[in-house]
């Protein structure tokens, strides 16, 4: 199964909405207006995972200066715990780091005990709790990282 990661393009779109709609319940996931002014934004950037063709992943993050958010990670449900989202995750990242950004943030629901183990993993840490962050009084964990610099590949000695 080969994936291949790449920059979002606006064709891309329809298939990115569809994903979130069917990554998260109704009043989490992305209204069309939501997610295109996130995907429009001058400092976002989108990683797109794909396999044979077909979209099934993706991280949308933003930046602002040394500082760095995940505004949301989807991976469709058939291709999870594949790898798939450490491979977008590292690419957004990358990305990040190159931007110049030295810490990333997110939040996750409290109850997602799946995304708190996969963020945990990644080295994401628990930095407070945004109380009835969700729809339904659902409260989210503030998490968040320091990344390393992107350091050029050394050049030829000469």
């Amino acid at each position: 199964m080969k994936i291949t990661l790449r920059e979002y393009s606006p064709a891309d779109f329809e298939a990115l909405y569809q994903i979130d709609q069917a990554c998260y319940e109704p009043g989490i996931a992305y209204s069309r207006r939501t997610l295109s002014e996130y995907l429009d934004l001058p400092a976002t950037d989108c990683v797109v995972a794909e396999i044979a063709g077909k979209i099934i992943g993706f991280c949308i993050t933003a930046r602002e200066g040394a500082a760095g958010y995940i505004v949301t990670m989807d991976v469709l449900a058939a291709h999870r715990r594949l790898g798939i989202g450490t491979r977008i995750l590292a690419d957004a990242e990358r990305r990040l780091a190159t931007a110049g950004v030295r810490r990333v943030a997110l939040e996750t629901a409290t109850d997602n005990v799946s995304a708190i183990a996969f963020w945990k993993k990644h080295r994401y840490r628990v930095r407070g709790i945004k109380k009835n962050y969700y729809p339904g009084g659902r409260d989210a964990f503030a998490m968040a990282k320091t990344i390393a610099r992107e350091t050029p590949a050394p050049g030829p000695r000469g």
